[in-house]
């Protein structure tokens, strides 16, 4: 690794690490622990950090956001703090830019995804790619909630952020209302049919529900259907932060108003169009739904998903519709739970068939209760690593060597949060 830019920080995690007695798994939690600051971190001479996805050098709203959750544990740490409120100062800059774009570049250089039929504004040359997820436009508010609530800083919450969060909140209200409202169009040629969206770059047909509409997943790939749950279950989530910041901060007891009426609205779609009865598991969440009465079954392992929802705090963990869904997607029913020699777990549409998510995995072990459950999913990420003492996108349930992705932060970042979570018992989980 490289030289660590934060020597408390440095020290602190060294004690952190070696308490931690298998070596193995040492090492990973340092490795996957420092990652995104030594590889995909950049502080400007403004004070704002651009944090770019590892192996692509732009920078996603989503994943910057997911890689630095676990650095809010050391946010005491000198320089930690300043970094993580810089980062939120550089993504609500880029909202206004556009809130569809879901990753940016570090400068105006035109580089991406330029060739796209979409309809870009001038700001395009920022622009890597403009495929529109609602999590894009959660993840920057869940995580600055987060850095106040862990710091009291409230200085993040300035002019800027008042003006692009504004911002979400009436391109979610436009969105409730696609067919008749949306001036969102994106279309991707010589493609897989994943990377672009039908009906002239409309999507599939959707009739109003109280959700919102998503073109793509947090995967980037295409919806099939516009109303994505999990998703939309998130933006409930980060209306209930914005209710709660608007009322409390900002003394705006109108945009308070607002965020908690919209959330409202989604809650109830969800309830009404995406709860279904499945004759083995009873009720269940459906993953996608166009309020025309169609729906699909599954999950993805990019977050949100539905098995992410208790950490993205949805809904607690004994929620009984949530346990039904979770033991319906770890199962043969999903189309993407994938079993092999090595590993069963979760896997995308993004990736190979038989390739499961180290981010699923992660996920799978921290939202169940049972001590023996995470120990056995922990040791299944150690022993599919690849032999690298890293994380990856995805890899072959038969063959770990074999993965996509040598280099993702996010990935490695979940990892670190979850060691950190469970640091106390690390030593009984590993032998």
């Amino acid at each position: 690794m490289s030289e660590v830019k934060f020597p408390e920080l440095s020290q602190r995690m060294d004690k952190v690490a070696a308490g931690i007695q298998n070596p193995k798994l040492r090492n990973m939690f340092k490795n996957c622990f420092y990652s995104t600051l030594e590889t995909t971190t950049k502080i400007h001479d403004d004070g704002c950090t651009y944090v770019f996805t590892g192996d692509i050098p732009a920078m996603w709203l989503r994943d910057s956001s997911a890689q630095v959750m676990h650095y809010l544990r050391v946010c005491d740490c000198p320089g930690i703090k300043e970094a993580i409120a810089g980062l939120v100062k550089l993504q609500m800059r880029y909202i206004a830019l556009d809130p569809y774009a879901n990753a940016f570049n570090e400068e105006a250089n035109g580089a991406g995804h330029g060739g796209d039929a979409t309809n870009f504004n001038e700001n395009k040359d920022w622009i890597w790619e403009r495929k529109y997820e609602i999590d894009s436009l959660c993840y920057p508010v869940w995580i600055s909630y987060k850095y106040w609530k862990k710091t009291g800083d409230a200085s993040i919450f300035d002019e800027q952020y008042l003006k692009s969060t504004g911002m979400i909140l009436d391109l979610f209200r436009v969105e409730q209302h696609h067919e008749e409202n949306s001036p969102y169009r994106f279309q991707r040629f010589n493609c897989p049919e994943t990377d672009t969206l039908p009906r002239e770059g409309m999507g599939a047909e959707v009739a109003y529900t109280g959700m919102t509409w998503s073109g793509f997943r947090p995967s980037d790939d295409a919806c099939v259907y516009g109303y994505l749950v999990p998703s939309n279950m998130f933006a409930v989530v980060i209306l209930g932060y914005l209710e709660e910041i608007y009322a409390g901060v900002y003394q705006n007891a109108d945009m308070a108003r607002s965020a908690k009426s919209l959330k409202d609205e989604i809650e109830t779609g969800i309830r009404k169009f995406a709860v279904v009865n499945d004759p083995e598991f009873g009720q269940v969440f459906a993953y996608e739904v166009d309020g025309k009465g169609n729906a699909v079954f599954m999950d993805d392992a990019n977050v949100p998903s539905l098995l992410s929802l208790p950490y993205l705090g949805y809904c607690d963990m004994d929620d009984p519709i949530y346990q039904n869904t979770r033991r319906y997607i770890l199962s043969k029913k999903n189309p993407y739970y994938y079993e092999g020699s090595f590993a069963k777990g979760i896997g995308s549409p993004h990736t190979p068939p038989g390739y499961i998510w180290h981010i699923a995995l992660v996920m799978e072990a921290m939202t169940c209760k049972d001590d023996a459950e995470k120990a056995k999913v922990l040791n299944t990420i150690m022993a599919c690593d690849g032999g690298t003492e890293v994380m990856h996108e995805g890899f072959d349930s038969n063959d770990p060597t074999v993965y996509t992705r040598e280099w993702f932060a996010w990935a490695n970042s979940l990892l670190a949060y979850f060691i950190l979570e469970e640091i106390d018992k690390v030593n009984e989980f590993v032998k």
